[in-house]
């Protein structure tokens, strides 16, 4: 258990991921900050008196000052405007990079120790962007992407299979968008490759739904984006870091040559701990498999070349 995590963003990622660390015992405090300090206390507080049920002594604060970060030792970005129906993630890159230049600023200013987890999207460029205006150590910035398209890609194979999701790994690279890389090779029901056990209609089926996961979940609710499954994705993170887990996981990182990329923020194999981002793991990808994954970076790097 660390002593302090904050949550920059209290709409409903930031909610859930609030919620779900108090759950899970991550952190004696959480401290919540939101643009309208009235509506971050009631969330705040609500999340706060679910504390008998699930038996956590943690404190949950909400603020609208962005100093109330100070001393935390991680800091997770969920701030920014959603997606629309019919939007892609990278439309609200405009938007969403001047909220994240403003909220590095006071991470800089008043936790200048902590480690950083970004969720706003365009995940992958906000997070190089996060990288390049602090010049921190590349292990101290992380996002997070990776984890929530696997868990979508095992979710649909569990539903396509009925295999028991408890045996699933599945494994997604590259960019957080159109231009994910899921890796068929890498994912497995108990350790078996589902290669072996679908045929490849039914693979790229799988496949493209999870290219289309995020979109999906916003057409049907037409209000909201997804918040559930994000937050969980993020509490992965967060718990591999606080245990010292040192859990092999896909997270957005910045890359100094590792698959022939540089200077680029992208999803790799990761190993997760108490120092961030200890290890990239580089597969020997198949022809393919680099090709999808090259193409992925070209996309973010064009992002990139537009701040």
């Amino acid at each position: 258990m660390v002593n302090k995590i904050s949550i920059v963003g209290a709409g409903r990622v930031g909610e859930s991921v609030a919620q779900i660390l108090a759950i899970k015992k991550l952190t004696e405090c959480i401290m919540l900050i939101g643009r309208n300090e009235q509506r971050t206390k009631g969330i705040a507080l609500d999340i706060q008196e679910t504390a008998s049920v699930h038996q956590f002594d943690a404190k949950l604060t909400g603020s609208s000052d962005i100093s109330s970060i100070k001393n935390s030792n991680i800091v997770i970005i969920t701030a920014g405007s959603p997606r629309k129906p019919g939007t892609d993630r990278t439309d609200v890159l405009a938007t969403n990079l001047k909220i994240i230049d403003e909220i590095m600023d006071g991470i800089i200013k008043y936790a200048p120790d902590a480690y950083v987890i970004v969720v706003t999207n365009p995940v992958d460029v906000l997070t190089y962007y996060a990288n390049k205006k602090t010049g921190w150590p590349r292990n101290r910035i992380m996002g997070q992407a990776g984890i929530l398209d696997s868990m979508r890609m095992s979710s649909f194979i569990a539903m396509e299979t009925n295999y028991s999701i408890n045996d699933i790994q599945a494994m997604v690279l590259g960019g957080h968008g159109d231009t994910m890389v899921p890796l068929p090779r890498f994912t497995t029901v108990g350790g078996i490759p589902i290669e072996h056990l679908l045929d490849q209609k039914t693979i790229n089926n799988i496949i493209q739904r999870t290219r289309d996961g995020g979109a999906e979940i916003l057409n049907l609710k037409q209000k909201s984006s997804a918040y559930d499954a994000p937050g969980a994705a993020v509490t992965i993170m967060v718990e591999a870091m606080v245990h010292n887990k040192h859990r092999l996981l896909p997270c957005i990182t910045m890359l100094e040559g590792e698959y022939n990329q540089s200077d680029i923020a992208i999803g790799v194999p990761v190993v997760l701990g108490k120092n961030g981002v200890e290890k990239i793991i580089e597969l020997d990808f198949t022809d393919e498999e680099r090709q999808a994954f090259d193409n992925s970076a070209q996309i973010i790097k064009g992002l990139i070349k537009e701040i």
